[in-house]
């Protein structure tokens, strides 16, 4: 008899689980249809707005430039990194990351309105044409470019492989114009620049693009060549001012140092979607110590390499903390109308740091002279100054110093690398003792 209840209490118990399991999806399906038709109106709201500013506006609007601002304008309100690409802008991006072109071969600066020429790139038709560092460009196809952005002359120069282009440039010493007629070829942003420094390598990263870890490879390989791998003491890789580019690429840069163990980790919104990348056997400078120099202007994939080698231990970092930049943007590509850039993930360092808002600070802070007119306008923000972005906490950091010397002999922070591996006793802020103690820095520098 007494179990009679006990089944209906059962039977109840459980018809009233049913029935609030039921009522909660209710609620639930209530709740995203409110949601969505919250959305829904929002969207009749701009398109009202469209139509207004269509029908209204006091001269004829550019219909797909209304779209594309209001895109942007969503895009952009998210985060600093996110951003609609139009047709151009994504292959221009294309190309950067991809790291060749057809153009020819000039690295060029704007002063005082005029394009001036950095340096021609070795073997390139702008170095075959005699254009030579510190001349001036004054006019692309007989278009004069004064008035024009650095990057519209740019875009003039270049083009598809094998078409021509004029130019006319004068040049300090000459009275008269040089008028100069290039064929276009393909040319590669060397992102790697590398020289032997007695019996040290030193490497240049600018940017991560396909072309780096190609580059570091044969920097290595030069380096022990030139000096001999035996004799090479060690290698620093300069990271300052570098901006960053292809996740991938900074993997690989890291991987090249390290033999095993995490290189980084990105987290997405939901916990399913995070990645960890591992370092697989084989050190290229088969463990000789390695000195990374790091500055305000350093960023993104700069900051994983930098990230990584110091949570391992494998490269003392110098210089001055990095710029913070710490998420991941997947560029999602729109057919013909171009691609949207998007914030997707944050990444960490493999002991679980995450720099976004904070940077890296260097395991040795060494900070450059700065010239006076220089004083002041050698800070980066930062990321932490960048409006709307993604907040990391209490312990945000602004920016550093982003200078660095023309002259590698003033240059405090190289120098102090080059000590250290040397085994020169150096203080902190990159003045040699008066005495060297070999043996003190030896133990500062990495195994």
């Amino acid at each position: 008899m007494r179990k009679f209840p006990m089944l209906m209490l059962g039977v109840v118990l459980g018809a009233g689980a049913a029935t609030l399991a039921t009522n909660t999806r209710l609620l639930s399906t209530t709740s995203a249809n409110a949601a969505a038709s919250d959305t829904y109106r929002q969207l009749n709201l701009f398109g009202d707005v469209f139509e207004k500013i269509r029908s209204d506006y006091v001269e004829k609007p550019d219909e797909s430039k209304l779209i594309e601002s209001a895109i942007n304008g969503m895009l952009s309100g998210l985060d600093p990194h996110s951003s609609y690409l139009d047709a151009k802008s994504f292959r221009d991006m294309q190309v950067q990351t991809r790291g060749e072109f057809g153009g020819l071969g000039i690295e060029v600066t704007m002063e005082d309105g005029l394009i001036k020429v950095v340096s021609p790139i070795d073997d390139t038709p702008a170095s075959r044409a005699g254009v030579q560092a510190g001349d001036v460009i004054t006019a692309i196809d007989d278009d004069p470019v004064q008035g024009l952005s650095l990057n519209q002359a740019v875009d003039k120069m270049r083009g598809a492989v094998n078409s021509q282009v004029r130019l006319k440039i004068t040049r300090k010493g000459s009275s008269d114009p040089l008028e100069l007629k290039l064929t276009r070829d393909v040319i590669r942003i060397k992102s790697v620049r590398s020289r032997s420094e007695t019996d040290l390598g030193y490497i240049r990263i600018t940017q991560f693009n396909e072309q780096t870890f190609d580059g570091l490879k044969n920097s290595i390989e030069q380096i022990n060549k030139d000096l001999g791998a035996d004799k090479v003491k060690g290698y620093v890789i300069d990271l300052r001012n570098n901006p960053g580019g292809l996740l991938d690429q900074a993997i690989a840069v890291s991987d090249a140092f390290l033999e095993r163990g995490e290189i980084v980790s990105t987290r997405g919104r939901n916990a399913d979607e995070t990645q960890r990348y591992n370092a697989r056997p084989g050190d290229l400078t088969k463990g000789k110590p390695v000195i990374v120099l790091i500055n305000g202007g350093s960023a993104s994939a700069s900051e994983i390499v930098a990230g990584a080698l110091q949570d391992h231990k494998r490269a003392t970092i110098i210089g001055t903390r990095s710029f913070g930049k710490g998420s991941v943007q997947t560029i999602i590509p729109l057919g013909s109308n171009g691609a949207i850039r998007l914030t997707t993930a944050r990444y960490y360092t493999p002991s679980g740091r995450s720099i976004q808002a904070k940077g890296i600070d260097p395991d040795v802070q060494v900070m450059n002279e700065v010239p006076a007119e220089l004083k002041g306008k050698d800070e980066t923000k930062g990321e932490a100054s960048l409006k709307g972005h993604l907040k990391n906490g209490d312990d945000e950091q602004g920016g550093s110093s982003a200078y660095v010397p023309p002259d590698p002999k003033n240059d405090k922070q190289l120098n102090y690398a080059f000590d250290l591996l040397r085994g020169v006793k150096v203080n902190d802020a990159g003045n040699k003792a008066k005495e060297p103690g070999a043996g003190d820095a030896a133990q500062k520098a990495p195994n």
